[in-house]
């Protein structure tokens, strides 16, 4: 799988702007990402793996736009989440659903961080709403041929920090948990997440 990054950056000038997630330019660098997104890795008769975010909600919305104008065509969304489904539906993009044997062509998502360098990304560090499944979303990112996380320049960092969230199988993950923990020599944070939820 070939994986891109896509950060957004800001001058000096506009870095306080783009701290302010309400304000109008952090919004403008979203549309761009997004519309860059859609236009540069989207063609027509696609498998796209629709991601879950803000970044995501906004790239969805606009590769709905582009199906309608008739710039994309038989292009199909496999969702990653009940929200990015949602969001799918609204835009008017024809949906299936994930299974171990689709293909899909290219998946975009938002990213809680990513390393520089690596390009290693974390993502379910915010604990799943409702039914959203953390294990769909990895699912549909890993099946993808091509994969492009959105962040914006703040969750780019050197050195991986804070939470990862681990998946394991509900059976026996409490075994799995005290290794975890031993590896981190006490100092991991292990809580349990009803399967059902991930």
């Amino acid at each position: 799988m070939n994986k891109t990054m896509i950060r957004g950056s800001s001058s000096s000038d506009s870095s306080r702007a783009l701290s302010n997630g309400s304000s109008v330019l952090f919004r403008a660098a979203k549309h761009t990402v997004t519309f860059l997104i859609v236009d540069t890795y989207i063609t027509s008769g696609m498998v796209v793996g629709l991601g879950s975010g803000q970044a995501s909600a906004m790239a969805i919305e606009y590769m709905g736009r582009q199906l309608r104008a008739g710039a994309l065509k038989d292009v199909i969304g496999i969702p990653t989440s009940v929200a990015s489904a949602n969001e799918a539906a609204v835009a008017g993009i024809p949906l299936d659903q994930y299974r171990d044997t689709s293909q899909i062509d290219f998946a975009f998502d938002d990213a809680d961080i990513i390393e520089e360098g690596t390009l290693v990304a974390v993502i379910g560090r915010q604990q799943p709403k409702g039914d959203e499944s953390i294990i769909q979303e990895k699912s549909v990112l890993n099946a993808a041929d091509k994969l492009v996380f959105m962040v914006s320049e703040n969750q780019y960092k050197g050195v991986l920090d804070g939470s990862v969230p681990v998946l394991v199988q509900p059976v026996n993950w409490m075994e799995t948990a005290e290794e975890i923990d031993d590896l981190f020599i006490g100092d991991a944070e292990v809580f349990s997440i009803p399967y059902n939820r991930l």
